[in-house]
């Protein structure tokens, strides 16, 4: 078993082999008897890293209900959490259509042959990467800032526990249980983001690559004056064009795909993150005595507004990409009219 993901997009790679060292992302032709012991481990992970939280925070929210201070310092840890499990379940529950998606994009780029080509997946591969490194680097300090800013005998986060955890050794337990669940939990919440984003930046490479496709149609035929191809190069050229279209649907279809796979956790990680914008900023009010704190709460402020962005920023530069190729595609009668010259007033199966 390889722990190791490959994938020609080295963001894609370093978030699906982070899910894999966790248990979320089953390496392929295990047994029947290994997937469920991958399987297994994948839950206890979970509860050790999650769910552990998740019942602890939704008692202490109980428990504080009504002092709205405490209540903000527990919900926007909960409210993250909580969207992070539901961005877990979606990946187990369609991780064979994802899967798909991912295999197709990594074959399509990788057979990318030309030099122009080869850019343009490596531009995507780049810009994926470098906001990958800029996400983890802001959740870092934030993890950093939340461990080091508790005061003397109290957790870095509140939550409810069924023990003393002021006396020793629960105090440094539990405060050890928090900061490694806290810096797991981080490292997979940017690797699902960044997984969603790199592979809406994929599709959009495909259709940049389809666009470089249709301009180079006719790049080694010998054309005319009267822009005219040779009888000679008509069926290379049309096949060419055939390719285009298929890629095309295939694109497209990928879209739909990625659309079908991640819109509700997608909406549902917006209306969180929404909410979780709004409490942070009342708790950045109420920490003006620690400064660590402070700061921590500012950076994950900046976090939450960066993993809007980034899918903010990738859906509009697939809906311009898509625009490029529908203009390219307006010129297809022109493209058609000059590669059969001799069928004139109809299109070309016509």
């Amino acid at each position: 078993m390889t722990v190791l993901v490959e994938n020609v997009n080295s963001s894609i790679s370093a978030s699906l082999t982070a899910l894999r060292l966790v248990g979320f992302w089953a390496p392929r032709g295990m047994s029947s008897s290994g997937n469920l012991f991958y399987n297994l481990y994948g839950f206890f992970c979970f509860m050790f890293l999650l769910g552990t939280y998740l019942i602890i925070q939704v008692v202490d929210m109980f428990v504080i209900w009504g002092d709205l201070p405490l209540m903000t310092g527990t919900a926007f840890l909960l409210f993250t959490n909580l969207a992070q499990a539901v961005k877990l379940a979606n990946l187990v529950k369609r991780r064979r259509m994802i899967r798909t998606i991912i295999n197709e994009a990594d074959h399509i780029l990788k057979a990318e042959s030309t030099d122009e080509g080869k850019e343009v997946v490596s531009r995507c591969n780049r810009e994926t990467a470098m906001q990958q490194v800029l996400y983890v680097g802001l959740t870092i300090v934030t993890m950093v800032g939340w461990a080091t800013s508790a005061e003397k005998n109290k957790l870095p986060l509140r939550a409810w526990y069924p023990y003393d955890t002021s006396q020793s050794p629960a105090y440094e337990l539990t405060y050890l249980h928090q900061v490694f669940a806290l810096f797991v939990a981080a490292t997979l919440n940017v690797s699902k983001d960044t997984l969603v984003t790199a592979l809406i930046a994929q599709c959009r490479c495909r259709l940049r690559l389809l666009g470089l496709a249709l301009r180079r149609l006719c790049h080694d035929a010998d054309v005319t004056g009267d822009l005219l191809v040779p009888a000679a190069y008509e069926a290379v050229v049309a096949e060419r064009l055939r390719s285009c279209v298929a890629r095309h649907q295939a694109a497209l279809l990928s879209a739909e795909q990625l659309q079908s796979c991640f819109s509700e956790s997608t909406l549902a990680q917006f209306t969180v993150s929404l909410v979780i914008i709004c409490v942070t900023a009342f708790q950045l009010v109420s920490q003006a005595g620690n400064v660590v704190r402070l700061l921590s709460m500012g950076t994950y402020l900046l976090n939450m507004m960066f993993q809007v962005f980034l899918y903010c920023y990738q859906g509009n530069q697939l809906s311009e990409e898509c625009w490029v190729c529908y203009r390219v595609w307006a010129l297809a009668p022109g493209i058609e009219l000059r590669l059969f010259p001799r069928v004139k007033g109809e299109r070309p199966g016509h």
